[in-house]
């Protein structure tokens, strides 16, 4: 396997400056790619050891293209994850003002987190996407168009200078980013820890979610993400894409993933890997119940009964 990561590029994304946060990718060759499937699927024919790619921001909420990738091609597994704080900055051509901005261009995802200014800024501007925030700021660079959101840090890159800087919409803004490669054993647990399913209901029938969102309930885990994608086979059909907190060996959590087994028609295991939220407390206290102790002593006991040994 080629020591590489792809990554959503051109040179010049945020998924770039969020790849660099990690400190193995001082040994890794990146290679950019032009869209989020072309990444993922170097990780398929073995061209890349894994992908970094954005998945959830916290203004717009998952990212479809990722989920979708995740969802319906070769399985996949994540193995990492990193939040990165986002402003934006418009990227011009030299010379060009505010005035002259005609059309404007950026990645689907940034356009929820620009679009107020743009109404009280570029009330007249043309929105049109481009595959990644750094590509448009190329397609600036080439005349295509007026202006692109982008990190500031894209401008020297690109031949290009900001001309307004700080731009989003929501204070506090982010993106989560993940590293995915080909399923393997997952990574030994931290204590602050994540673990993502897509799961498929068996029929569609009144209370059916709230039947799958019970095994979690029940066993004391969190869940962090909930978000229904099409499985294509129809207007109604959805899978569930879920992130809920704590690691596959934890024994809620694997008792989770057994009950979900049973009793959806699929279930896909997407991962287990640390937390990147600084501010999560690992030692937070779990529900009367779920620890793995009072999970170890429940089935010990079920033991003890079948054999006919102290069954109180």
């Amino acid at each position: 396997m080629p020591a590489s990561y792809a990554y959503l590029g051109p040179e010049g994304t945020f998924t770039e400056v969020a790849l660099r946060t990690l400190p193995e990718t001082a040994t890794r060759e990146l290679l950019p790619m032009v869209s989020v499937p072309a990444a993922l699927d170097a990780v398929r024919a073995g061209e890349a050891e894994a992908a970094f790619v954005p998945i959830e921001n916290s203004v717009e909420g998952g990212i479809t293209t990722t989920l979708d990738e995740l969802v319906a091609g070769e399985p996949l597994m994540i193995y990492r994850e990193v939040l990165l704080s986002i402003a934006f900055a418009l990227l011009v051509r030299p010379g060009t003002r505010l005035e002259d901005v005609k059309t404007v261009t950026a990645h689907p995802a940034a356009q929820p987190q620009v679009r107020n200014w743009m109404k009280a800024h570029l009330p007249d501007a043309l929105w049109e996407s481009a595959a990644s925030n750094a590509d448009g700021a190329r397609l600036v660079q080439e005349g295509r168009y007026d202006a692109a959101f982008a990190g500031e840090f894209a401008a020297a890159r690109y031949g290009l200078v900001p001309l307004e800087t700080g731009i989003h919409d929501a204070e506090n803004a982010q993106t989560r980013f993940v590293l995915v490669g080909r399923p393997a054993r997952p990574a030994a647990p931290t204590g602050a820890d994540k673990t993502s399913v897509v799961i498929w209901q068996r029929d569609d029938h009144p209370g059916g979610l709230r039947d799958l969102l019970g095994e979690f309930a029940v066993r004391g885990v969190n869940l962090m993400l909930l978000q229904s994608r099409p499985t294509g086979e129809g207007i109604g059909n959805y899978c569930f894409a879920i992130d809920a907190e704590g690691h596959i060996s934890d024994r809620r959590v694997a008792e989770t993933l057994m009950g979900l087994k049973r009793s959806c028609l699929k279930v896909r295991y997407l991962g287990s890997y640390p937390r990147a939220d600084a501010s999560f407390k690992a030692a937070r206290e779990s529900l009367p119940g779920t620890s793995d102790p009072e999970f170890v002593e429940a089935a010990e006991w079920v033991v003890r009964c079948q054999d006919g040994r102290f069954p109180g």
